[in-house]
């Protein structure tokens, strides 16, 4: 492309999207008037007046319409102007006298300018009448017929450019489609025998842009009956009552604009003939009609190929549309087969992943991945989880609505390089903000073949101190080989996964209905178990107490009769009540850990640690322990609850020392994304692997209190504090090497979801 394009003064984009629809020119093969309604008086008229009704232009401007075509015409056809669609009158037979014995004849055709004017323009006609109904019936009659041989979509496409160029004798005749990204691929080809093929050949979109698709929308039919010929000036060209170009979007003799006659004249067109394919409003496709030499097509000729292209390509949309018929009740069984499992498994996920029918059969994909309460769960081919990890950030910053698709995701996203042989397709639906349903398809390699080389489709030249885009010269075959893109999306698996996505909520909130009546059950029996643990925890203090008591006074008021072995014998009973009350103790503490009596609160982890250690001090002292900190960081968090967690923790390290040696205890904290992850480091006589989630079961022990005394409580209630903080806790230990206890505690307090620590350190993870 040419090195001006980078000029800061030139404004690229207004020249790729030129205002073609106010061109104040017109094709010279025809006449134009706007007139103002309802005197019908010219405001406007191409400047040929002169030769095509013998009428000079400057004369014509200001005079009624029945003075140029005489009152009874004008009275045939003005009760048709009242309405609406100017359609139903179009086209009308007009004579118009020249001279006094030379008349012409006019396909006359109306329409309204998005301003409200009336346009008439005005076309010789090649015969006095229209073609009767009975030609367009035996036309289609004959397409039709040649339609219901076959099945064949592409044949389809074949039989309808054969029959536009058997009913207009073109040279050429195309069909042309157009792809998602308005590139266009030409996918039948019709021609004679010394004509150029361009069948299978690629055009970039700038070829047709947008503005020219746009009038193709409006404009099902277009002719340039000689490319070559120079164009009509409207005189005058701005309309004098909006002091505006008037807006020719509706005009069947609007000129071509410069750039696309020049585009014709490179590709050796003398006349072209186009007819808009639509389908669900919007353009599908073009058949595009070329001829070497100029050649008029009459109007008539025209809406029956119009109509031609109509019937046949509806036959076509209906053979697209059978097919995915088809498709969408495959895919709406899998659904189905989705929903069932979903009911039926412990959680929807499993539903979606463990059953015969998966993810997979919903979208034809090679992977699939679901990211839900913290986990991945994946199915085939997926990148590795932590590239999962940072696409779902990427993914979140995008904020997708409800879905979000594409068959280029390097492209997009620079990182998915990296697995473009499995992901370079993504199809993903949000379940929530931070809950996500993918999709991925691997790379396909394709071969195009371009109609020239697109990355140089036009070229910037000057001419008289301003720019213009010219269209290139060569149309010669140029392949490219397209990397990182994956077989597109179809429409309806997009759909599919929508509808999963509603399925999905559907399920989630009805479980969270449960749910919700569950943990008021649930915090209502909560409520009643930690008052009987109160009531019960204080009635039963007072009876052992009493047994304590009296096992004690018997054994001082009667100590010179008992022998030794009673002596022992009230020993272990005095051992059993101490024992009984440490559990009923560390009992009450368990049931007072709960989420709802946490007080958050800005907490100095140094103060608690330093409040645990000082509740310490006498086992601290005894062992000569050494503990130190890393710089403690201010949280949101219970201070009262993180202290009985340190205490806890210190205390076990304390308590599980190496015989003869100094315990050496570090409290470690480590900043991570979304949380503070702590560690409890000691030299003691650690934990085989095994047991590594048995010690923080409620009354679990690994050894005998007579070898290391305690009610098996301290861990649990550790857990228990951390888990009311939304964090984990886990140790890494082998035996005989010491032990690192690590917890996690969200950044954000009670506002965070629940956070995993890694799972390279953390061999529980993913359970509780």
């Amino acid at each position: 492309m040419n090195t001006d394009l980078q000029r800061q003064d030139v404004n690229l984009n207004s020249l790729k999207q030129p205002l073609i629809h106010l061109l104040s020119q017109i094709q010279p093969h025809g006449v134009l008037l706007v007139l103002r309604e309802p005197e019908l008086t010219v405001l406007q008229a191409s400047q040929n007046t002169g030769k095509e009704l013998g009428i000079p232009t400057p004369e014509i401007l200001g005079k009624p319409l029945d003075s140029i075509l005489d009152a009874f015409q004008v009275d045939q056809f003005r009760p048709g102007l009242a309405e609406e669609n100017l359609d139903l009158i179009n086209p009308i037979k007009v004579w118009v006298r020249k001279r006094e014995h030379d008349y012409a004849i006019f396909d006359a055709v109306f329409h309204r300018s998005a301003e409200g004017f009336l346009i008439l323009e005005l076309e010789t006609a090649s015969t006095e009448e229209n073609i009767p109904f009975l030609s367009f019936y035996h036309l289609a009659k004959v397409s039709i017929g040649k339609l219901k041989a076959t099945s064949h979509l592409i044949k389809l496409c074949e039989i309808i450019v054969q029959e536009v160029r058997r009913v207009t004798q073109f040279d050429r005749v195309m069909l042309y489609r157009f792809d998602a990204e308005g590139h266009g691929e030409v996918v039948a080809e019709d021609k004679i025998e010394e004509m150029e093929s361009f069948l299978g050949l690629h055009y970039p979109e700038s070829d047709i842009p947008k503005p020219a698709r746009q009038l193709f929308l409006s404009n099902w039919i277009r002719v340039i009956p000689d490319a070559h010929a120079e164009p009509v000036e409207l005189y005058p060209g701005i309309n004098p009552v909006t002091r505006q170009p008037v807006d020719l979007t509706l005009s069947i003799l609007r000129s071509a604009h410069d750039c696309h006659r020049e585009y014709l004249h490179n590709m050796g067109v003398g006349a072209s003939l186009t007819i808009s394919l639509m389908k669900d409003q919007k353009l599908w496709g073009l058949i595009a009609c070329h001829h070497r030499t100029p050649k008029y097509v009459p109007y008539d000729l025209r809406k029956a190929c119009e109509f031609l292209g109509r019937i046949i390509f509806a036959e076509l949309s209906n053979r697209e549309e059978t097919q995915d018929h088809v498709y969408r009740m495959k895919l709406a069984n899998v659904q189905a087969e989705l929903m069932d499992t979903m009911s039926a498994a412990d959680s929807f996920v499993e539903g979606l992943t463990q059953y015969e029918t998966t993810l997979l059969d919903l979208a034809n994909a090679q992977g699939a991945a679901i990211y839900f309460g913290g986990r991945w769960s994946t199915l085939g081919l997926t990148p590795p989880e932590i590239e999962l990890n940072y696409l779902l950030q990427w993914l979140n910053k995008l904020n997708p609505d409800e879905v979000f698709s594409t068959d280029s995701l390097p492209l997009l996203y620079s990182d998915a390089e990296r697995y473009k042989e499995i992901a370079s397709g993504l199809l993903a639906i949000p379940i929530s903000k931070q809950s996500y349903v993918l999709w991925f398809r691997p790379e396909v390699l394709q071969s195009v073949n371009w109609g020239g080389d697109p990355n140089h489709a036009y070229e910037l030249k000057q001419r008289d101190h301003e720019y213009r885009l010219c269209p290139r010269k060569s149309f010669e075959l140029w392949k490219e080989t397209v990397r990182c893109k994956s077989l597109p999306w179809k429409a309806v698996e997009i759909q599919a996964s929508l509808e999963l996505r509603n399925a999905i909520v559907h399920l989630i909130l009805r479980q969270a209905e449960e749910l919700a009546i569950l943990a008021q059950d649930l915090e209502r029996s909560n409520a009643e178990l930690k008052k009987f643990a109160y009531v019960a925890s204080h009635d039963l203090q007072e009876p052992l107490n009493q047994v304590a008591n009296f096992v004690q006074l018997l054994e001082m008021r009667y100590d010179s009769k008992l022998d030794q072995d009673a002596k022992e014998f009230i020993g272990f009973a005095v051992d059993g009540v101490s024992l009984m009350q440490t559990l009923i103790d560390d009992v009450l503490t368990y049931s007072k850990v709960d989420i709802q009596g946490i007080e958050w609160e800005l907490t100095h982890i140094e103060d608690a640690l330093e409040q645990a250690c000082s509740n310490l001090r006498g086992r601290i002292e005894k062992t000569q322990a050494k503990i130190s900190a890393d710089p403690l960081p201010t949280i949101v968090a219970d201070g009262t609850q993180l202290m009985q967690l340190f205490q806890n923790l210190i205390g076990n390290a304390i308590k599980f020392r190496k015989p003869g040696e100094v315990p050496q205890i570090h409290i470690g904290v480590e900043r991570q994304d979304d949380a503070w992850l702590f560690s409890v480091k000691d030299n003691g006589i650690g934990i085989d692997p095994s047991f590594a989630d048995r010690i923080f079961v409620i009354f679990q022990r690994l050894h005998t209190r007579d070898e290391y005394p305690g009610s098996g409580m301290g861990l649990a209630i550790c857990k228990k504090i951390v888990e009311c903080h939304r964090g984990q806790i886990w140790v890494e230990s082998e035996a005989g090497q010491g032990s690192t206890f690590f917890f996690t505690i969200p950044v954000g307090g009670r506002d965070r979801h629940h956070v995993h620590g890694r799972k390279s350190q953390n061999p529980l993870s993913g359970r509780g």
